[in-house]
């Protein structure tokens, strides 16, 4: 069972910086894919940014250039750079871990965390 202990987050006026982090309690798959996602309230849950084993990452269109994902596989972390962060980036934000298990994935989820850009 894998864990994951988000921290960051908190109210940020808009164009500053935020900065979220998520501890993972151990892979125990060499391929893995280590994500943020967020959830607006009304709205769906979305990705905002991941990152594989490998280090490819990838961003959703509205925080590309804004935002930056990073992992640090010998602590197995993975963080989340917020800048120029505008209101539409409020929104409840999770980190999501998929690792590769067989022929299938396992997928855990961390706990919430809620960023609030005031304009």
């Amino acid at each position: 069972q894998l864990k994951l202990v988000v921290s960051g987050g908190g109210l940020v006026q808009a164009g500053g910086s935020l900065r979220l982090s998520c501890g993972t309690s151990g892979i125990i798959s060499s391929i893995y894919i280590l994500g943020w996602y967020r959830q607006a309230p009304g709205k769906l849950r979305e990705l905002v940014a991941d990152i594989t084993h490998a280090g490819t990452t990838n961003y959703a269109d509205s925080v590309k250039g804004r935002f930056t994902i990073s992992g640090d596989n010998t602590k197995n972390t993975v963080s989340l750079q917020m800048n120029s962060l505008k209101p539409e980036d409020t929104a409840v934000y999770y980190c999501n871990a998929r690792l590769r298990y067989g022929s299938g994935w396992i997928e855990y989820w961390g706990q919430g965390t809620q960023v609030t850009v005031s304009s």
